[in-house]
């Protein structure tokens, strides 16, 4: 129909990404053309002669990883899924941004075959392809052997001025270089252009020094230069011991007349008379709107993709008959199939005993990780405290990378996005700690983890006053309304030793999104479950822990404060009032019980109701109603030490005594 006799091949599917690119976002009247427009060049280098990848098989295991980190350049993700044969139709691309689409506006790893993972905010997918980066070392470590490279796939990023600038991308860069990952490498889109206009008004950091003192390997080429793109991703590939950035300088909006280079081509549709002089400018048929020439196809199309697969998988039969144990611990690593009986004979915790939750969970982990050979860890700098490392689990270090346990350091932006790309990976699962004062740190990664369903684990201790003396600046108060706000997020705060064991339980057992342990500093006393109910109600998220003939009063709780409520039960008793004690270490689970056994452990008859929490109030009044009353805290902590931080403070089992007598009228 049209004449691109004058392109090369290589022109003609650059041209190609950059016209869908422009009459997707004006069609959909919003979006960012000028950034797919700069990396057009780029992605069709890399597409077409470097990215190992089978649009027949999007989750083939030993693909290469492509993470567009700059979100916002979508259409240039969709384009080259498009036009190298992924499941994603023109008709798609056309709907780009709409409901129900497979195209929207920043790339989501549960709608469309053949991404990675679900970016936009700036940052986050520089620190999964770390992540990510990772798991493929730890695999390659522990499962390849010699003639058996079953594992070997690099992790090419790109990231926008915006994904440098954010701080989790300090945080990410630094840890992978101290890793030397050699197989990790990013390509920085030096447009120098942000929303606000030149990157000049914020930003005069020196991207090579920088990178060059996180112990990475730097180049700089023109962005819009295929021969020098090419022999730059060999140099990176070559470099086995450093992770390496590609600085390339490139125009934002390429082509256009008078939209290039101008903060308008970030987030702006250019409109139908400057596509038509951008068409024009670049050779393009003005009048042609979504059109894809045939000849873009041939050449995008991985010409080897299904050979190379055949091969890796020929190994693979090879490799199974050679190490059929080993590769029986591989796929089920791959899959997320735990081990039989793997929590069997878990550790079970004598009555009377005094331990934090935090220790309890330490034993456990004690268990744990000889059974599940592909469960690692790691924490920020906080392993003693938040007893994340048990027995002799060896530490991952850029001298071994079979290592199980990761010192992130002061990192908990990055933490949390590695152990998002790892999950993401496939082959890991992944879980690490810090203090839950700090979860604020790595919320926006928490958040992307439960949209993308990924089982991640978090170990978040030091989780109330209980931390005392340190003070309000390290004492959450308003944390665990923030998590459980969070959709898919299970949060599960235990009240002893016993549902700590119920808790990593549920943790592993969970498939389907993250789960948060938030584990105490201080001792509480292991219950006897002769005399109150069994530690296994918890995995229910609520249950009755102790309860009367009659109940007049419902007593709520979670984590240490159960205690308090179970003393609060005692003294109503010794007034002639019968109450009632819930445990509730996770709410999203007692809301995914069915109506009637809710119903049995709050039974909507019972009105007068206590709910108890060292931590903010918001968030009870679900429970225990109008008519209800809220031992919280709707202020900051104290320093002191944790028991007169209590008293003080209010939460106490006298306060609920207090307000159940207030409600029954006694």
């Amino acid at each position: 129909m049209y004449d691109f006799s004058h392109y090369s091949e290589h022109e003609l599917a650059a041209n190609t990404i950059r016209e869908l690119a422009m009459d997707a976002v004006q069609a959909a009247e919003s979006g960012h053309p000028g950034t797919p427009m700069g990396l057009a060049d780029l992605g069709v280098v890399l597409w077409k002669q470097f990215l190992k990848h089978n649009p027949a098989d999007p989750q083939w295991p030993d693909r290469d990883r492509f993470v567009l980190s700059a979100g916002h350049a979508s259409m240039l993700l969709y384009s080259l899924l498009h036009l190298s044969g992924y499941d994603l139709s023109l008709e798609e691309i056309k709907n780009f941004r709409q409901w129900g689409s497979h195209t929207p506006g920043h790339p989501e790893n549960f709608k469309t075959e053949g991404i990675e993972t679900t970016t936009g905010p700036l940052g986050q997918g520089l620190g999964n392809a770390v992540g990510m980066a990772i798991a493929e070392r730890w695999l390659a470590a522990h499962f390849n052997r010699p003639d058996y490279e079953i594992v070997d796939h690099y992790t090419y990023v790109i990231a926008s001025d915006g994904d440098l600038m954010e701080g989790v991308s300090h945080e990410s860069a630094s840890l992978a270089g101290h890793l030397g990952l050699g197989k990790l490498i990013v390509f920085y889109d030096d447009n120098k252009i942000t929303i606000d206009g030149s990157t000049d008004l914020a930003w005069s950091d020196d991207v090579d020094q920088r990178f060059r003192a996180y112990r990475w390997h730097t180049q700089q080429v023109n962005g819009h230069d295929p021969e020098a793109l090419a022999a730059a991703i060999k140099s990176a590939r070559a470099e086995s011991d450093r992770p390496s950035i590609i600085i390339m300088r490139t125009h934002i909006g390429f082509g256009s007349p008078h939209k290039q280079d101008t903060a308008s081509a970030h987030g702006e549709p250019f409109g139908e008379e400057e596509i038509r002089r951008t068409k024009e400018n670049l050779g393009w048929p003005a009048e042609a709107k979504f059109y894809v020439p045939d000849a873009a196809y041939d050449y995008m199309r991985p010409e080897n993709a299904e050979a190379q697969q055949e091969a890796w998988e020929q190994m693979l039969a090879r490799y199974e008959e050679a190490y059929p144990e080993l590769a029986a611990t591989y796929q089920a690593a791959l899959n997320g199939v735990l081990p039989e009986s793997w929590d069997q004979d878990l550790p079970a915790f004598a009555p009377g005993e005094k331990l934090a939750t935090r220790a309890a969970s330490g034993q456990v982990l004690g268990t744990l990780l000889p059974r599940i050979p592909w469960l690692v860890g790691g924490s920020a700098d906080l392993t003693g405290s938040n007893k994340t490392k048990a027995g002799e689990i060896e530490a991952l270090t850029r001298a071994s990378f079979a290592g199980r346990y990761i010192h992130y350091g002061i990192r908990e932006h990055g933490m949390g996005t590695a152990l998002n790309g790892m999950a993401l990976h496939g082959g890991i699962r992944p879980y690490g700690g810090t203090f839950l004062v700090f979860s604020d740190y790595m919320r926006p990664t928490i958040r992307l983890a439960a949209m993308m369903s990924l089982p991640v684990i978090y170990v978040f201790t030091h989780d109330s006053i209980g931390l005392g003396e340190d003070g309000p600046t390290h004492q959450p108060i308003e944390h665990l309304a923030s998590l459980r706000a969070i959709p898919n997020m299970c949060t599960f705060r235990p009240a002893d030793a016993n549902e700590t064991v119920v808790g990593w339980q549920v943790a592993l057992a969970r498939k389907d999104g993250p789960t948060a342990l938030v584990l105490t500093r201080q001792k509480l006393v292991t219950l006897d479950r002769g005399q109150y109910a069994p530690a296994s109600g918890a995995a229910r998220g609520a249950y009755v822990l102790s309860d009367v003939e009659v109940p007049e009063v419902l007593l709520l709780s979670s984590g240490s404060e159960v205690h308090i409520a179970l003393k609060a039960q005692r003294m109503l008793a010794e007034k002639g009032v019968q109450a009632r004690v819930v445990s509730m270490p996770c709410w999203s689970l007692f809301e995914a019980q069915p109506e009637a056994y809710r119903e049995q452990v709050l039974p909507a008859a019972i009105t007068a109701r206590v709910a108890v929490e060292a931590a903010a109030s918001f968030g009870w009044e679900r429970y225990v109603g109008d008519e209800g009353r809220i031992v919280a805290l709707n202020r900051f902590g104290a320093s002191a030490p944790y028991e007169r931080v209590y008293e003080e403070l209010g939460i106490t089992a006298e306060a609920m005594v207090e307000a159940a007598l207030a409600l029954v009228g006694d």
